[in-house]
């Protein structure tokens, strides 16, 4: 009598199981009998699924009869879904309720946090860049640092959700991160004072050398577009005739953003980037709209590892319609599309659907925007290896001021804080040869 009640339940157990199966599948949009509608094909596969989702009865048949304690059907449902998607790729996630309405606040440019862009890369936590001027920069967080701990707890197996609820928080409260930084083999705790990150995407722009512009871009946003058209606008003003475009630790944005920035320096319709999923609807052309203000003056576009996503597409676009020359290092290889479909009960799937492409066709995803010329960064030296070099600049300063006054010295003060690192005056050296060049052809 006992056997036959547990047979019972276990049939009870199996209709239900296949009930929320088909739901789920029918609200991811995956379902083989939809989205393969008249294709012969699709009986073999959906047989094939259906046999395998046996084994995922069974188990939960089993999970929910024998388990020490009664567990909760939602909780097995979310679980199911999340370890799902985990099998998939870093970014496609799983959100509840409450991840999914923190994801829809509105942060208007301002969040309390550390100031880094994560990713999950070979199964480990992985910072992309950290943002100029963040709690994070300025504690010397760098791209590609693993980290290890968040507060002393193990990030093994955490998810990108997760990873972002630990490390926001309510600014002036600090968090300890154990880095793993791979080309010194040791572990090392950074301690990070949270704070309100205000995003600017314009970091610096001026006049540097010789005429030539430098812009360095900092992230992709609403008014991305509108402040670089600015600064271009500005920086003509005071004769620029080429420029830098420094997209090194730009950790991306919005799609349609990079497509605002890459048609400054491209002709109309010009193909910026091409997005390829599996559906129809996920293949797109994006070009440009309108003609450049920038299409002739000579450029240079600085990446390394921790420029992603819209900044490989901008890259990734100059490089391939030979409009300049990409110089630094190997960019970082993000380039995906995620969709949000949200669910009945208010969690939602955030999904990969496609990944992008440059205009000749070239996948970015996990292969990176390789530069045309590669320049290793070279940390500058410390302050104390270089008392020489400061006695030097002592000299002229005093030099500066007797010949040409007080005005230039202030002049050259407010200079000081602006440092060329070794790839920004490769860039501007290049500069500077292909301006000689040009000048030597027209004559």
């Amino acid at each position: 009598m006992n056997k036959r009640r547990v047979f019972m339940k276990n049939q009870h157990t199996h209709r239900i199981v296949y009930s929320v199966l088909f739901f789920s599948l029918f609200t991811l949009g995956v379902c083989p009998a939809i989205v393969h509608a008249g294709k012969a094909s699709s009986v073999s596969t959906n047989e094939d699924f259906y046999k395998e989702l046996e084994l995922f009865e069974h188990a939960l048949a089993i999970v929910r009869s024998d388990y020490v304690d009664e567990p909760k059907a939602k909780d097995l449902i979310y679980g199911a879904i999340k370890g799902m998607l985990q099998t998939l790729d870093p970014h496609s996630q799983f959100m509840d309720p409450d991840s999914y309405n923190e994801l829809k606040v509105d942060t208007e440019g301002e969040f309390g946090g550390l100031g880094i862009e994560i990713t999950i890369k070979d199964s480990l936590l992985t910072i992309i860049s950290p943002i100029d001027g963040t709690p994070a920069y300025e504690a010397g967080l760098q791209s590609g640092d693993r980290i290890v701990k968040i507060d002393d707890e193990l990030t093994r197996g955490i998810t990108l959700i997760e990873a972002v609820k630990q490390l926001r928080g309510a600014p002036g409260e600090p968090v300890t991160l154990t880095i793993l930084r791979e080309k010194e083999g040791v572990l090392k705790d950074f301690k990070v004072v949270r704070d309100v990150i205000k995003i600017e995407s314009i970091r610096e722009a001026r006049i540097v050398d010789a005429h030539i512009g430098y812009i360095r871009l900092s992230d992709f946003r609403e008014n991305t577009p509108k402040d670089l058209r600015d600064a271009i606008n500005d920086l003509q003003s005071q004769d620029m005739d080429s420029v830098v475009l420094d997209l090194r630790n730009n950790p991306g944005g919005l799609l349609e953003v990079s497509r605002a920035v890459a048609e400054v320096f491209l002709d109309r319709d010009q193909l910026v980037v091409t997005t390829k999923g599996r559906l129809r609807n996920q293949n797109l052309e994006l070009r440009s709209r309108v003609r450049g203000t920038l299409l002739k003056e000579p450029m240079v576009v600085l990446i390394n590892q921790g420029s992603a996503s819209a900044s490989e597409i901008v890259a990734g676009a100059i490089q391939d319609h030979h409009r300049g020359v990409i110089m630094g290092t190997k960019s970082h290889g993000k380039a995906s599309v995620q969709t949000i479909f949200p669910l009945k009960d208010g969690s939602a799937l955030r999904l990969t659907t496609s990944k992008y492409y440059t205009p000749a066709g070239r996948m970015i995803h996990e292969d990176g925007i390789h530069p045309d010329v590669e320049v290793p960064f070279e940390p500058p030296q410390d302050k104390a290896d270089n008392k020489d070099e400061e006695h030097v600049e002592e000299v002229f300063d005093k030099l500066a001021e007797l010949v040409e006054g007080e005005e230039a010295l202030d002049e050259e003060k407010e200079e000081d804080d602006f440092f060329i690192d070794n790839q920004l005056a490769r860039a501007l050296d290049l500069l500077k040869g292909l301006k000689v060049y040009q000048h030597i052809e027209t004559n």
